[in-house]
């Protein structure tokens, strides 16, 4: 499993959780996942969101890693502007 943290507004999707623990070895296993244990955030993820591995800000890219242990958070999407 790997510990997702969640955006303030997001919390209410996860019965107000904060961190969310989810099996998966890519982002996109993470995200499916994710709205499969908490259907509310399917909008959002469909919207687009950026996510946090390690430190490092990815792209909507599904087939990155991510280990057990990964420090992983959901964050609002990023634009550039």
């Amino acid at each position: 499993m790997v510990e997702v943290n969640l955006w303030s507004s997001l919390r209410r999707f996860a019965d107000g959780q904060d961190k969310v623990d989810v099996p998966g070895k890519t982002v996109g296993e993470l995200l499916d996942n994710l709205v499969a244990a908490y259907p509310g955030l399917a909008p959002v993820i469909k919207a687009g969101v950026s996510i946090s591995v390690d430190g490092e800000i990815l792209p909507a890219v599904k087939s990155a890693p991510v280990k057990p242990d990964s420090e992983v958070f959901l964050l609002q999407r990023m634009k550039g502007g």
